[in-house]
């Protein structure tokens, strides 16, 4: 695996994970009770972004290990996965 495809890999896995990470924790407007003139009622009242980014970040490098440990040392390859292939062929 080459440094580009390494980083590609590591950044398609934190998007992932930040997107599944976002609306954890999350207290509308509504709900704190204090809605701000001209803010939707479902704005969040603190978004907490720097603490779910490193959240993010934590997760994404123990599933980047393993995902790169995989690929590299060839634990699981596309003629592992037979739910694909004909019976006939196996």
């Amino acid at each position: 695996m080459t440094i580009t495809s390494a980083i590609v890999l590591f950044a398609v896995i934190w998007a992932v994970v930040f997107f599944m990470v976002l609306p954890f924790g999350q207290v509308s407007q509504l709900e704190d009770g204090d809605v701000l003139p001209g803010t939707p009622a479902s704005a969040p009242t603190d978004a907490m972004i720097r603490k779910k980014i490193l959240i993010t970040t934590g997760i994404t490098v123990v599933l980047f290990v393993v995902v790169y440990l995989t690929i590299v040392n060839r634990w699981v390859t596309l003629d592992d996965v037979t739910f694909m292939t004909p019976p006939s062929q196996r």
